[in-house]
């Protein structure tokens, strides 16, 4: 039996590295909102973990009523047979937990609720974690994908000096802090560091050991690609057509994988999608980390740019595959949207 936790502060937690992390208030609030969510992906039997069950199961309940007669769902897929559990848990039965991802604030969280160590990863298994996360990987993953067609290129600097020496090579260029969240660790640079860029550098530069530092390349479409790493291997499981601003995530588009296909065949040739989708399967390296994760890509006016980078977690993009519709007729548009609280929204595209 698998428990499941979402756990949208993970990014953030990560980042910090602290097992008694406080969330921001914002992300609190992600979480007891559309904590329901792991119901799209619950297999039967399976126990999904919220603050307040009686609000899940509510939430639960409208979305999947949507799902099924206004956007075409099959009434099959979308159940109710999985249990609802607040705190305390009754562990017992429960063989694997599966939050939106792991670190060690939602380890010690699970800990204080009684979980047994034996189904939470080692604290050398976190570290592993917390490493294959570093957008150096993405670096690595972005070398071995260069072939012909695609592009991009990226530097670790570990020094102010060599951030400058970044930029006057390129004049154009994108900061990324190591660890990040939805847009707020990124900085568009053009021309020479101003004092407010200059001081989130340096304070970057000490609190995480350095900075990845891209030439800015002019984006014509946003994708990625999901998959699932197994004691198989690396499993593909499907495309993510997603919007954002500011580098900020604003939705995703919700069809087949035929449809999908078809709308980024207008921008790159699906051969080459084809041999990126089977270079990571065989060639990316993730030692025992066992879970979903996707790879953020981008069609630029230069070509394609493969990997702009690696979420060690589940995604808004499996999220879509979750909510993706059997017929080619059928196309939407999700989004988180926030007025008074968070609300998933499901529209025609």
């Amino acid at each position: 039996m698998n428990i499941h936790v979402f756990n949208p502060e993970h990014d953030i937690a990560l980042a910090s590295n602290l097992a008694n992390f406080t969330a921001p208030h914002a992300g609190r609030q992600l979480r007891a909102d559309l904590g329901f969510l792991p119901a799209l992906w619950a297999k039967e039997g399976d126990v999904i973990l919220v603050e307040n069950v009686e609000y899940a199961q509510k939430a639960w309940e409208r979305l999947r009523k949507r799902l099924v007669s206004r956007y075409g769902m099959g009434s099959t897929k979308w159940n109710n047979s999985f249990l609802w559990v607040e705190a305390p848990v009754s562990w017992d039965g429960i063989t694997c937990i599966s939050p939106w991802g792991w670190d060690k604030a939602i380890k010690r969280e699970l800990e204080r609720k009684g979980s047994p160590l034996a189904i939470m990863p080692s604290d050398e298994q976190l570290g592993t974690i917390r490493r294959l996360s570093h957008r150096q990987t993405a670096a690595h993953l972005l070398s071995l994908l260069q072939m012909e067609g695609t592009m991009g290129e990226a530097v670790f600097c570990e020094t102010l000096e060599a951030v400058e020496h970044q930029q006057r090579l390129y004049r154009r260029i994108v900061l990324k802090a190591p660890w990040s969240s939805s847009g707020r660790g990124i900085r568009f640079v053009e021309g020479d560091l101003n004092d407010h860029q200059r001081g989130w550098l340096l304070n970057l530069l000490k609190s995480q050991g350095g900075v990845m530092v891209e030439p800015y390349y002019e984006k014509v479409k946003d994708f990625g690609m999901e998959f699932e790493s197994t004691d198989e291997g690396i499993r593909y499981l499907g495309l993510s057509l997603f919007h954002t601003a500011n580098g900020a995530y604003t939705g995703n588009i919700l069809a087949t994988e035929k449809v999908k296909l078809e709308k980024l065949s207008h921008y790159i040739s699906v051969d080459l999608l084809d041999c990126v989708k089977e270079s990571i399967c065989h060639s990316l390296q993730l030692e025992d980390y066992r879970g979903p994760f996707g790879v953020d890509m981008m069609v630029t006016k230069e070509g394609l740019h493969p990997c702009v980078e690696i979420n060690l977690r589940r995604t808004m993009g499996h999220l879509a595959l979750a909510l993706s519709p059997t017929d080619d007729d059928i196309r939407n548009v999700m989004r988180i949207e926030y007025t008074s609280n968070y609300k998933l929204k499901i529209n025609k595209l």
